[in-house]
């Protein structure tokens, strides 16, 4: 079952337990530096606003009433990055266009351990990106379908999905009682954005996920292994992106106004963030992702000039996030 409460995504499963719920949030962010350089993690800026599709049926695609789900609006590159809370270990895949985020493989609905396919949580706070490496993502970031930028037309040469795919399974029922008591969650810290920023304008296309930027973090291995998740209970989410311009005409709101740049955001001396987690292994990440072109490079080709507010960031004021994990230290 899935419940949209607050700009959140409940997944609960009490056929399996009756602790068995994890929240999944969308978060607007800065749009890293496109640069060849990594960055740290970004803040987060609030959630996006989520509708259900069923509300405005009659004003949506229909493709989009086939998929059910929900939408949020995002302004073109504009970023955002994906927060999973759970004190229930869950399996979470996450696919931009139909196209698995860790793998660069065509959706699925089953897991699949080689390669991972999926994320645990509460193990994995967050996801900012398409995996390119060890400890490396290139940024979410949201580009009008049909002009070639998104993960899903670089790798299918076609532009027919859009949007995210989420799917989650529960750990079964038998294994969670053997194995935990209780576990604590930890969110990342949220920055808040000024109400006063210029409004931008938006194509009218729909919206696909494009890489970015490149940031420092590790999508972790199972340490559970495969069987550990109770696939007969998976819920499916297909969460579809809209512009500015369309949010307004389907929903006669006013979107959020779009975030400042990453330049500005450091030269005014607020907190970039780091994860600790050196007891966690990280995935290789996925050969056919790592070999994506950037949005700055697609702009390049496509004789398009430089990526607008592109400057690079001097990240100064970087925090350190350390999850449940206690430091020994020196004695």
């Amino acid at each position: 079952m899935i419940v949209l409460t607050e700009n959140h995504l409940e997944f609960r499963f009490p056929e399996v337990h009756e602790d068995a719920e994890c929240s999944i949030s969308f978060q607007r962010t800065l749009r890293i530096p496109d640069d060849n350089r990594d960055y740290p993690l970004p803040p987060g800026l609030g959630r996006f606003a989520l509708q259900h599709v069923d509300d405005f049926a009659p004003r949506l695609p229909e493709t989009w009433k086939r998929h059910g789900g929900v939408f949020l609006p995002m302004y073109q590159a504009e970023a955002m990055w994906i927060s999973f809370t759970a004190d229930y270990p869950m399996a979470v895949m996450v696919a931009a266009g139909k196209i698995n985020a860790l793998t660069g493989e065509a959706w699925t609905n089953a897991l699949e351990a080689e390669p991972q396919n999926y994320m645990v949580i509460p193990d994995q706070p967050w996801l900012d990106g398409f995996a390119i490496g060890p400890g490396m993502v290139r940024q979410f970031v949201a580009m009008p379908l049909g002009a070639g930028y998104s993960a899903e037309e670089q790798l299918t040469g076609e532009a027919q999905h859009g949007g995210l795919q989420i799917a989650v399974c529960p750990m079964k029922a038998r294994v969670y009682r053997s194995l935990f008591e209780e576990e604590i969650e930890e969110e990342r810290v949220i920055y808040s954005a000024p109400d006063d920023l210029v409004v931008a304008s938006a194509p009218r296309k729909e919206m696909g996920l494009a890489p970015g930027g490149i940031m420092r973090q590790k999508i972790y291995e199972d340490e559970y292994g495969i069987r550990t998740w109770d696939m007969s209970a998976q819920s499916r989410c297909f969460v579809h992106i809209l512009n500015s311009t369309q949010y307004w005409a389907v929903t006669h709101s006013r979107p959020p106004s779009p975030p400042p740049s990453a330049h500005d955001y450091s030269n005014a001396g607020l907190p970039w963030f780091e994860y600790y987690d050196s007891d966690l292994q990280a995935l290789e990440g996925a050969e056919k992702l790592s070999g994506l072109d950037s949005i700055a490079v697609k702009n390049l080709k496509q004789g398009k000039g430089v990526l607008d507010d592109n400057d690079s960031a001097q990240p100064e004021k970087i925090v350190k996030l350390h999850g449940n994990q206690v430091r020994e230290g020196d004695f």
